[in-house]
């Protein structure tokens, strides 16, 4: 059964018909009667879920998003809007991976714009675009092995900085002058004095994706709560901090930052203070049930926050000295740019950077997007000086042989 999407008017009862799975997110959230079937059957049959929100003082939005996240990482591997398939006959490849937050709203999104672009310019167009959270392990079966640029899609959408950046994969044909980048000259105002523009042009940038820290106040005690990435790294925390590690691309990215600003004596003061590594969602679950050991303090990224929004012991902290950010790139092969232009226009527009910002807390680059931020909001972002200078696969490496060097010696 496909996934759909989650509104305000179905009922507990079609939530659970059509999604199961969500079962667990209801009862962690202080619906344990919903597990008895008489109760289901009764109250589940007429209590809609903005009642439902409503009777835990619960903000609506956040809690439809908990359980549209549950629902997408249970899809994420059927594309339920992908009308066509990756095949050889298509003149036009599209692939990547995309925040599973937003995920199928984007496809749905893209799925209309496919149609009408071949409609009006016979191209025939196939895409695939898989959620974020299989990571590393489709990015080693579908990009890792490639050997030539025509194995390549046309257009590739990702976070992560290994996969762009390595010599031996992709990053080898950005010396070939293979990708352009397609995402036009300005920037959202959320980002002015952040060099986000590629100056080589080769790599696109859609939207980021930002860290922050969540602090379990029940947990932390009388420690005061870290605000800076220069807390975080203090003694006082050492073994009270819980890491994205299964996120691989904010994770590397955190990595990296922390590298540049603090070189590696940073970078082992970050695994000295790990304490564990759990998927985000599954802090917020956590958070809410007895577990023999909770982290005090958790980094995540931003789009948690609304989820941490809905349980009192928790405040969400924006770093600072700035949100660590996770760039989502996308890389356009620049001896298409013809066709592919207005193909990189949708993905780069205000209608799919609303999506981003709106239903992912992910900000937009887009000039015209309003971003769902603070109203400070300092960033920090690793740089194409950087990136460009070093071997990033072999820095990321190198960084996760410091971190758990470090991690392993306080165990």
């Amino acid at each position: 059964m496909s996934a759909q999407t989650i509104h305000k008017d179905m009922t507990v009862k079609e939530l659970l018909d059509h999604h199961p799975e969500t079962l667990d997110v209801l009862v962690a959230n202080g619906f344990e009667n919903l597990k008895d079937p008489k109760v289901l059957a009764g109250v589940g049959g007429f209590l809609k879920l903005e009642r439902a929100a409503r009777t835990k003082n619960y903000d609506l939005d956040n809690f439809l998003s908990l359980l549209q996240q549950k629902v997408a990482e249970q899809h994420q591997q059927v594309d339920v809007t992908m009308k066509t398939t990756q095949n050889n006959t298509s003149e036009i490849t599209i692939s990547g991976l995309l925040p599973c937050p937003v995920r199928l709203p984007l496809l749905e999104g893209f799925d209309r714009f496919v149609e009408q672009y071949s409609k009006e310019t016979g191209t025939t167009v196939s895409y695939k675009f898989e959620a974020a959270s299989l990571g590393s392990a489709w990015m080693d079966e579908h990009i890792q092995t490639v050997t030539s640029a025509d194995q390549l899609p046309d257009i590739f959408v990702s976070a992560g900085f290994e996969t762009f950046f390595d010599p031996r994969t992709i990053g080898r044909f950005k010396e070939q002058g293979l990708f352009a980048d397609l995402t036009g000259d300005s920037i959202n105002r959320s980002f002015d004095g952040l060099e986000l523009k590629d100056p080589k042009g080769h790599y696109g940038l859609i939207s980021v994706v930002p860290s922050a820290f969540m602090i379990n106040h029940d947990e932390l005690g009388d420690l005061p709560a870290p605000r800076t990435w220069a807390d975080i790294l203090k003694p006082e925390y050492e073994q009270k901090v819980a890491l994205p590690v299964g996120d691989f691309d904010l994770f590397n990215a955190i990595l990296l930052t922390i590298h540049k600003m603090y070189g590696d004596d940073g970078v082992k003061k970050l695994g000295r203070c790990m304490l564990k590594s759990m998927h985000p969602a599954q802090m917020i679950k956590n958070a809410q049930r007895v577990a023999e050991e909770k982290p005090p303090i958790t980094i995540i990224p931003y789009f948690f926050s609304r989820m941490a929004g809905m349980v009192k012991s928790l405040e969400v902290v924006w770093p600072e000295d700035g949100a660590i950010i996770s760039p989502i790139f996308m890389l356009a092969k620049a001896d298409k740019r013809d066709k592919l232009q207005p193909i990189a226009d949708f993905l780069a527009s205000r209608e799919v950077g609303e999506t981003l910002t709106n239903r992912g807390l992910f900000p937009a680059l887009n000039p015209e997007v309003e971003n769902q931020l603070p109203e400070s909001h300092p960033w920090q972002w690793v740089g194409w000086e950087y990136l460009y200078s070093h071997d990033i696969a072999e820095q990321i490496r190198y960084t996760v042989g410091l971190f758990e060097a470090a991690m392993e010696a306080d165990e």
